[in-house]
């Protein structure tokens, strides 16, 4: 291995610490979940009880199961979407992100030629020095 590889290694978060908004996310979403669960079970023996029937598990399922994903479908998807569905086009390179990209680049070589450096030897610099690393 590498010392520029070894070095990225050293250099990376640990799984709690790089991860840890995704995991309170999803801690947050699992507690919600059973909250849900509990209450929604609570209740549908309450009516069960004042219609004069036995809570019955096998009745309660599809209700709770309808209820989430209902949930699910006004409320978390589309957050995850928003959230998850921009930020991989982001990370893909769509025609948003390329564009940010290129506004950069030519601001870097603006300041590049204001300076009186040509930005095309500083690119064939870089990719020389990348390569010999």
């Amino acid at each position: 291995m590498s010392d520029a590889k070894a070095d990225e290694i050293k250099s990376r978060p640990v799984f709690w610490k790089a991860y840890s908004f995704g995991l309170v996310t999803g801690a947050f979403f699992l507690l919600s979940w059973i909250a849900q669960f509990v209450f929604q079970a609570i209740q549908f023996g309450n009516e069960a009880s004042d219609l004069g029937k036995s809570f019955s598990w096998i009745e309660y399922w599809p209700d709770f199961l309808a209820s989430t994903f209902e949930n699910w479908q006004s409320e978390f998807l589309q957050l995850v979407w928003q959230a998850v569905g921009l930020g991989m086009f982001y990370f893909w390179g769509s025609s948003q992100s390329r564009e940010g990209d290129q506004r950069l680049e030519a601001k870097v070589d603006a300041l590049l030629r204001e300076r009186g450096l040509d930005p095309v030897d500083i690119d064939r610099q870089s990719r020389e020095i990348a390569e010999n690393e």
